[in-house]
């Protein structure tokens, strides 16, 4: 059940393997988040997927999976279906044309595996009877009642609700017991008090690269050492921060927390401001440009009476104050912009209850794959490679269990 990344992949390697498949979607369009994944051309995998980057409660349980099947594999899919594609970032792949050769590409897999798709089709309920040690799930749906020996569920996440996110798969889970890790909004901006972020408000546009981090308010510098930090760019809105930058950390974010910002990253502000003091009679502003954007030295200046004036007349004290603030800029969000703009969900379903090598639940021929899982990677191709990883590793053993009822 579900049609977009895992679902497909699954679907069309389990036929491939001669296994007799009926692809479930809600929607009338298969794949809409590939659609408008990557601005349009889908970052379908990162050449750099390990497990490192990861969200889980349990770190370890995509190891399997993304050992099994690899970047390189999927790279090689495409290439036998003559799919152009580049590196952008930092291992970023993206088609070179659009993001509809992906989702043609899985059409094509679940063709050649004489899939069968139902769109438009909702479920109903989802029964299980085991009489005289066989096993079946009863599945009505809006186009009758279904019976299969094994269930698969991609459902997805919660993120973006508008192109048909549901929490579907979490009922399903909770209806057989399954325990789930609280869903949240990821890869999403943040936002912060309307009064709090006025004075920088007006600089919605900007852009530049950063250092982040989050974690307690109270942090010990050992915490801080083992913090995640992300070197990527920042973009202020007029709500808040987002870019590349603030996505990747919103993912390890709680409520209540500070983000922690280095604006200048690789330049040593004090020293270069107090050099600027001892030769130079330009507002702080002005040789303040000149190390970050001009927007951004003017929003910090002005907020500070003590810094409105000639660099020569500074104290030492307060051109080092400023280089810390730039250096460890300290804010709280008060929130996200949710789910209507979250790439992806963080939590799901509980790994504890899920094999790591088959993705089958505790619940005999129930499996759990892709954003409905507690797996969640970082911005960058990482959750499609899992899409990829955690469909392999259910398709083969689904093909290995239809085996061993048929021996």
């Amino acid at each position: 059940m579900g049609a977009g990344a895992a679902g497909l992949f699954c679907a069309g390697q389990a036929g491939q393997r001669g296994l007799k498949v009926l692809l479930l979607d809600h929607s009338d369009k298969v794949a809409e988040k590939i659609r408008i994944s990557g601005g349009g051309r889908c970052n379908f995998t990162n050449l750099g997927a390990t497990p490192a980057q990861f969200l889980s409660e349990n770190p370890h349980f995509c190891r399997s999976a993304l050992s099994r099947y690899t970047p390189q594999d999927f790279i090689e899919l495409l290439q036998r279906h003559q799919i152009p594609f580049h590196e952008k970032h930092k291992g970023q792949l993206f088609c070179d044309r659009s993001a509809e050769d992906i989702i043609n590409l899985l059409l094509a897999e679940c063709d050649a595996g004489q899939v069968t798709r139902w769109a438009s089709c909702s479920i109903k309920s989802v029964l299980y009877a085991d009489q005289t040690g066989i096993s079946s799930y009863q599945i009505e749906s809006s186009r009758g009642l279904i019976e299969a020996a094994q269930v698969v569920i991609a459902t997805g996440g919660l993120s973006i609700p508008k192109i048909g996110a549901t929490d579907f798969g979490y009922s399903l889970a909770k209806q057989f017991g399954l325990r789930l890790v609280e869903p949240r909004a990821a890869l999403v901006p943040l936002t912060f008090d309307g009064d709090a972020w006025a004075p920088y408000a007006p600089l919605a546009g900007l852009a530049l690269p950063v250092l982040i981090e989050t974690g307690p308010p109270d942090a010990t510098p050992k915490q801080r050492k083992k913090a995640v930090v992300f070197a990527e760019d920042l973009l202020f809105t007029h709500r808040g921060l987002s870019g590349p930058a603030v996505l990747q950390i919103s993912s390890y974010w709680r409520e209540g927390q500070p983000v922690r910002i280095n604006l200048a990253p690789g330049v040593d502000l004090s020293a270069l401001l107090l050099r600027a003091k001892a030769v130079s009679k330009k507002l702080i502003a002005n040789e303040l440009a000149s190390l970050v954007p001009g927007r951004l030295a003017d929003a910090w200046v002005s907020q500070d009476a003590a810094l409105q004036r000639p660099i020569c007349d500074a104290t030492d004290k307060a051109l080092q104050g400023l280089a810390q603030r730039l250096g460890d800029w300290q804010l709280t969000p008060s929130g996200s912009e949710g789910y209507k703009k979250a790439e992806v969900t963080v939590g799901g379903v509980d790994t504890r209850d899920l094999s790591s090598q088959t993705m089958e639940s505790k619940q005999p021929g129930l499996y759990f794959i892709g954003e409905v899982v507690d797996v969640t990677g970082w911005l960058g191709g990482y959750n499609f490679q899992w899409a990829w990883a955690s469909g392999f590793a259910c398709a083969q053993a689904l093909a290995a269990r239809q085996l061993e009822q048929a021996a």
